[in-house]
């Protein structure tokens, strides 16, 4: 049977946190945790999730799981994964949620090397696209152009002068059994790729697009929608890496406006028109690699 919505548990093993109202990074955790199941074990560092899961005697987490240190979320999931089967425990998933900060910059050694060693575990980062947990502070993350606390947009210099960093293509460069990208504004793809990437053994590791309305300046009953526009603009790009291959998991027939995916959040309201010419461009050059090197599923997402 396939993985949807009238398929996926009907038990919440994320409930009764204190995020934000419309966090994408809570929605990515739910979900995950859903199709993973009660045999999940979850790490995650300090950050957006531990923050507001985490809050006792209110604790939010239906199945086991521990705060590691901002760097170690890999290596404790690697030290739990062999505890477990020290004990000759084998049904279970050891999955950690990092966010964008403590995945591209404060846990890339750590993941680097749970990678490198080949343990088998699941690392899913919910990419937001800032430090929002200390008050939206720039990340490798952030994308060009956007205001943040650290990268104020003024008469000179308008927000983040430099590119996201690629952590698909990164963890891909490590010969990694299997890696993805994923949006929160297109679920049934991402439920796929966590229950794929649960069946595989080794590391996996997905990477999705989970917004925040606190930082990115949109309304609350909007996160999906902005989500699933950012892929369709182009900006971001649903794939897969397994086997030494690059697999595109879907293609815009056509891609919507930028600017009006810009224009909707306010961390973007500065930007002027060559601002925005710069942006399309990097997209558009992002889109010729992909041609070349990527395979095309053409899958139909809803």
């Amino acid at each position: 049977m396939s993985l949807n919505a009238a398929t996926l548990d009907r038990d919440e093993p994320f409930y009764g946190h204190k995020a934000c109202a419309g966090c994408g990074g809570s929605l990515a955790v739910r979900i995950a945790l859903k199709v993973l199941g009660e045999r999940a074990v979850a790490v995650l560092p300090a950050g957006c999730m531990s923050a507001v899961g985490f809050n006792f005697p209110q604790l939010c987490f239906g199945c086991n799981a521990i705060i590691s240190t901002f760097a170690g979320t890999a290596s404790m999931l690697t030290g739990i994964a062999a505890g477990l089967r020290a004990q000759g425990i084998t049904d279970f998933q050891a999955v950690g949620f990092a966010g964008d900060g403590g995945t591209a910059d404060i846990g890339i050694q750590a993941l680097s090397g749970a990678i490198d060693r080949n343990d088998d575990i699941l690392y899913i980062c919910y990419d937001n696209e800032a430090y929002m947990n200390t008050g939206i502070q720039k990340s490798s993350l952030t994308p060009f152009g956007a205001r943040t606390t650290t990268t104020p947009a003024g008469k000179n210099v308008r927000g983040n002068l430099r590119p996201k960093k690629n952590m698909f293509e990164i963890v891909a460069a490590h010969g990694i059994p299997y890696a993805a990208t994923a949006s929160i504004g297109y679920l049934p793809d991402f439920m796929r790729k966590v229950e794929h990437a649960s069946k595989i053994r080794g590391t996996k590791y997905i990477h999705v697009i989970a917004p925040c309305p606190t930082g990115w300046g949109i309304p609350t009953d909007e996160t999906v929608s902005i989500a699933k526009e950012v892929v369709d603009c182009g900006l971001w790009v649903l794939a897969e890496y397994e086997n030494g291959n690059f697999t595109l998991s879907y293609r815009p027939k056509e891609f919507s406006d930028v600017r009006s995916y810009l224009k909707k959040q306010s961390r973007f309201s500065h930007l002027r028109d060559g601002d925005v010419e710069t942006i399309i461009r990097s997209r558009d050059a992002k889109w010729e690699a992909i041609r070349k090197n990527f395979t095309n599923r053409q899958e139909v997402l809803s």
